[in-house]
């Protein structure tokens, strides 16, 4: 087994992106096809993922592999029928990367947000991860080495976007994510040590997660959501370009735990020294703030 070392020693190596259509996904799908990674992405949204590919191909080599698949990351079936288009789109039976990236925000408050938004908020982000990993598992075992990329959020171990805003669907469903990742390095070292995982966990990154969530759960696009959703794409301390190549400079290090975005990382710093006043309303007037992530 040769560990990459390198983003060229991905050349020719299959990585599988979730929410590919947008953010993160799109830049990492981006990054590794500049590289001559074969990539395989999938995301609800078919202009989201014609754009993504519009952007790749114009930057790509004549050999590299492309495909785009519409699924639903909640959705078993819809995970099973990507898995299997992949195997037939590339021609193979193992994959090298997955990055189970798909996410969207919502689902505030257990008492006064709608169940099927709170419910459809932790679905997509928890299930997304625990159901891609079921799906896409075997794949990487299948390789001579692999790795498992699982997107969580500051929010994975701040359940918070501070003290007079309820975050509970989309906190839970991060501290999920984070703590099944924490637990697959062991259960990955003992049954196929030649597969590794890593968990992202970003803070403010320029994506449009706002619009994107917005319309995944029902939610009418408003004049007030596309402004919210200009802000924080456009005002984020870092990019989804910049996210995307922290998150490979941690994939090729054998970092399993990838903070990304100096707010993240100060934020961890707060956290970790005084964990009994995280949720504290003092603990955000000198943290990060909303605002700021």
């Amino acid at each position: 087994m040769q560990y990459p070392v390198s983003i060229d020693d991905l050349r020719g190596r299959l990585a599988i992106i979730t929410g590919g259509g947008d953010g993160m996904g799109r830049s990492l799908a981006q990054l590794l096809t500049r590289a001559g990674c074969h990539i395989a992405i999938c995301d609800l949204s078919a202009g989201g993922l014609a754009a993504t590919e519009d952007l790749c191909r114009a930057d790509m080599g004549a050999e590299t592999r492309l495909s785009t698949h519409v699924a639903d990351v909640s959705s078993e079936s819809d995970l099973l029928r990507f898995r299997d288009e992949i195997l037939a789109a590339h021609d193979t039976d193992h994959a090298h990367l997955v990055f189970l990236n798909a996410g969207i925000g919502g689902g505030g408050s257990m008492i006064d947000t709608d169940r099927d938004e709170w419910e459809r908020t932790f679905d997509v982000n928890w299930r997304g991860v625990y159901l891609g990993t079921r799906v896409f598992l075997p794949l990487l075992v299948a390789a001579d080495w692999g790795r498992l990329i699982n997107t969580s959020s500051v929010n994975g171990f701040w359940a918070s976007l501070g003290p007079d805003t309820p975050h509970t669907a989309y906190s839970a469903a991060k501290f999920a994510i984070k703590g099944f990742t924490e637990a697959l390095i062991t259960d990955l070292r003992m049954h196929a040590p030649h597969v590794e995982c890593s968990v992202v966990m970003p803070g403010h990154i320029g994506t449009g997660i706002v619009a994107n969530s917005s319309a995944v759960v029902g939610i009418e696009i408003s004049d007030e959501v596309k402004l919210f959703d200009d802000y924080f794409r456009n005002n984020a301390p870092t990019s989804s370009d910049e996210a995307a190549q922290v998150i490979i400079d941690g994939v090729l290090t054998r970092t399993w735990r990838i903070l990304v975005g100096d707010d993240a990382v100060l934020l961890d710093e707060r956290v970790r020294a005084t964990p009994t006043q995280a949720y504290e309303r003092s603990f955000a007037g000198i943290g990060i703030t909303p605002d700021e992530r």
